[in-house]
């Protein structure tokens, strides 16, 4: 094939993005998936890197890892009970494993373990359950003989990343279609020229010419990609987060602080990523034998439940905008529509601060009670809520606001007064 400059080549990829990135613009929210051989120690997925472990002692996890047949399975089902679209599951982590029947890396499940193709019981299962889905894929690797050389020796440089490339060109070949393509860690090279990404990933997107991939090979690609902090960004970008802030591979809960997300955490973060115009892709570790760990299954099973009702809040094309409107109360704006999610109750009279648009209708979603209000320069007053707060799943309420045209906000702050105390004025 004919390859691109660098100019070129992002030109290519910039042309074909809307509409690659379509469905994941509205899908929102997605299961990261991190299981490998860490699983098995259960302290943490860089185990082999910080507790020194030599390589050939630490190869013995691969017999004794054998997860279940149909966990993959398991993990869709609750993806999809969770409200989520997509997953995104580690095909190889840094420790080199591959977890697919792979003719350029032996080391892997299919030869050692379950003596089987987890990558395929990945595929299979998301799509029985309809998500679409993509693979991690690390290009650094501690077990490869040439994971270290490579940043010094180039001849070491050019088998390894002949290595990675035919990694990746089983991956893209061998499942059918894969929707994302996602790298990370790109060392010991510090540049893309070191990876040879330029190349590689022409290359690789010529055998999936719609697939997105994120920024983690040292080139911007398709989307960003911060991780344990939800920052908005230029462009389109991924909140990668974990459930315990601690580790992305299995914790044993015996050691290891409880999974910290309850579902009003979880809700937050939802707004912050659609208000920011991203997406929230939310990790879970599974046991050694590939089973979730039960203390995922509440929070995430009940924020499914929230958006059996709420989902338009944050499914879909929405705009970036993040109103501080009521009390603790933020808002998500779709259209000409903006929801005022509820994080606080404060029925049955409400005062939504900062809109100028003239507003058309007002409701709860949650229940689709219609509401009376009148609406005073950037003031809308609610009258009528119920007292207690009608969201008895979660305990966040909806209120949808509906305007004539796109919704205009203007932001307030306070500054101290000439006369003491303060003012409000607008900004």
């Amino acid at each position: 094939m004919e390859l691109l400059s660098k100019h070129k080549y992002h030109e290519s990829i910039a042309a074909s993005r809307d509409a690659r990135m379509g469905w994941w613009r509205e899908a929102r929210y997605g299961m990261f998936v991190h299981f490998g051989l860490y699983a098995i120690q259960g302290t943490h997925e860089w185990t082999m890197a910080v507790e020194n472990w030599k390589v050939q002692d630490y190869e013995k996890f691969a017999d004794q890892f054998n997860p279940a047949p149909g966990a993959p399975r398991e993990w869709a089902r609750l993806a999809k009970e969770a409200g989520m679209k997509y997953m995104v599951m580690t095909s190889r982590h840094h420790d080199g494993f591959s977890l697919w029947d792979s003719k350029a890396n032996p080391y892997n499940s299919v030869n050692y373990g379950p003596k089987r193709d987890i990558v395929r019981e990945f595929v299979d299962a998301c799509r029985e359950f309809d998500l679409k889905f993509g693979f991690y894929y690390s290009l650094m690797d501690w077990h490869h003989p040439d994971g270290g050389r490579a940043a010094y020796d180039s001849a070491a440089r050019k088998r390894f990343n002949d290595y990675i490339f035919e990694l990746n060109k089983e991956l893209l070949t061998n499942y059918g279609k894969i929707d994302i393509l996602w790298f990370d860690v790109a060392a010991p090279m510090e540049s893309h020229e070191g990876w040879n990404s330029l190349e590689m990933n022409q290359r690789l997107r010529a055998l999936q010419p719609h697939i997105i991939i994120n920024n983690r090979s040292n080139l911007p690609e398709d989307f960003g990609t911060p991780e344990e902090h939800i920052t908005a960004q230029g462009g389109d970008w991924e909140a990668c987060m974990t459930f315990n802030s601690i580790s992305w591979g299995y914790l044993d809960s015996e050691q290891a602080a409880p999974y910290s997300y309850n579902p009003q955490r979880i809700l937050k973060m939802l707004h912050q990523v659609t208000a920011g115009g991203g997406n929230l892709l939310l990790n879970i570790g599974p046991r050694p034998d590939g089973s979730v760990p039960p203390e995922a299954f509440e929070p995430l099973r009940t924020v499914g439940k929230w958006l059996e009702t709420h989902g338009e809040v944050c499914y879909g094309k929405c705009d970036r905008a993040n109103y501080w409107c009521h009390g603790p109360s933020n808002s998500s704006v779709k259209g000409n529509n903006a929801y005022v999610w509820m994080w606080i109750w404060s029925g049955p009279n409400v005062t939504i601060g900062g809109f100028v648009t003239k507003l058309k209708k007002a409701s709860i979603l949650t229940t689709g009670q219609e509401l009376e209000f009148t609406q005073d320069g950037h003031r809308i007053f609610l009258r009528g809520l119920p007292v207690k707060g009608p969201d008895a799943t979660c305990n966040v309420g909806v209120i949808k606001l509906e305007f004539e045209d796109t919704p205009r906000h203007i932001a307030h702050s306070y500054r101290p007064s000439l006369h003491g105390g303060t003012e409000y004025e607008p900004k």
